[in-house]
């Protein structure tokens, strides 16, 4: 088995605004200064992240920029349509990671703090490739989701004293 879970990177011929903008104008959609700052915020860097955090996000670093909270959530439902994003549900949340450009992965969700570490492993898509085999199922991708406990929330907590709390 393999001991290196990393994810490696993947070569794309677009960047993600390019792709974007090819796939509203094949729509007949307008490609718009809101919809630009969006995805720039968005593939600025790479975390997981909910439209509030994003929509936050966006007003904090250019209050001169403004965008309206229905155009981001439009915006990223465009964005997952187009390939570029990635939307999971986890509880009553739904949070986005990236999804042009980045490898097939897997995630450890923490069901106390929310934290998602990605994870590659060949061992799961053989596991995958195999059993869709068997039932002659032709795979388009997959998604892992492991729940447990993150190593910060599984350390056991001191129980407070009373003196603690003077």
């Amino acid at each position: 088995m393999s001991e290196t879970f990393e994810l490696e990177a993947v070569e794309v011929n677009l960047s993600p605004l390019e792709r974007f903008e090819e796939f509203l104008q094949s729509r007949g959609k307008r490609v718009t200064q809101q919809r630009r700052i969006i995805v720039e915020h968005v593939f600025a860097g790479h975390e997981h992240f909910d439209a509030d955090a994003l929509v936050s996000q966006v007003q904090q670093q250019d209050p001169h920029r403004r965008v309206s909270r229905p155009t981001v959530y439009r915006t990223l439902s465009e964005l997952v349509e187009a390939g570029l994003l990635r939307k999971m549900t986890l509880g009553s949340r739904s949070v986005y990671e990236h999804d042009y450009g980045y490898p097939q992965h897997d995630h450890l969700y923490c069901q106390q703090c929310e934290k998602l570490i990605e994870f590659h492993s060949d061992e799961v898509r053989e596991i995958c490739e195999a059993v869709a085999r068997q039932h002659q199922f032709r795979v388009s991708g997959h998604r892992l989701i492991v729940l447990g406990t993150c190593p910060d929330c599984a350390r056991p907590r001191r129980p407070k004293r009373r003196l603690d709390l003077v």
